[in-house]
């Protein structure tokens, strides 16, 4: 895992440096939701197969290439966990109005992190609704091992769909 967060570290600070950071209007600040569903069928007491969950995010995206850093709040019952669980996330966007995006993040409770980081692939479709104003509706599939979060033996990737409204400054 070390090794995993190690190379998307050193891949960030490289675009970082190859961008333009005096350029406007490049960093957005936003919020939004996503409705999460389980790949597989789960049939267990206590374990939610669907529900929502509640995102914090950033993007900085000043050319066809952008990344995104995200907090995910999910309540109990997510996975099978009995605490609340918090993942954060970073994405590698590419395009504008349609884009795509490859991620990677973690999971955290009150009490323990996630030892194997989850993968993500994201489509998208980002639209300016007045100057300065974003809205970002998303589709993603989550490559997830749940096995961290519950006592049961279930473990299930994510299909996501989520609406996020940005402020660019």
């Amino acid at each position: 895992m070390k090794t995993n967060w190690l190379i998307l570290s050193v891949c960030l600070s490289l675009f970082a440096l190859a961008v333009d950071v005096r350029a406007e209007n490049n960093n957005r600040l936003g919020a939004g939701v996503h409705y999460w569903t389980s790949v597989k069928d789960i049939d267990v007491h206590d374990v939610d197969k669907h529900g929502f969950s509640w995102i914090a995010s950033y993007q900085y995206w000043p050319s066809l290439i952008g990344l995104e850093a995200d907090v995910e709040w999910f309540e109990s019952g997510y996975a099978g966990a009995t605490r609340d669980v918090y993942e954060p996330q970073a994405y590698l966007l590419v395009g504008r109005t349609i884009y795509g995006a490859v991620g990677i993040g973690g999971y955290f409770t009150s009490s323990e992190r996630g030892k194997h980081p989850f993968y993500a692939f994201r489509a998208g479709l980002n639209l300016e609704l007045i100057p300065s104003l974003y809205a970002d509706i998303n589709a993603n599939y989550c490559f997830q091992d749940w096995s961290e979060l519950n006592s049961s033996d279930i473990n299930s990737d994510t299909i996501t769909l989520g609406a996020v409204v940005r402020l660019a400054f």
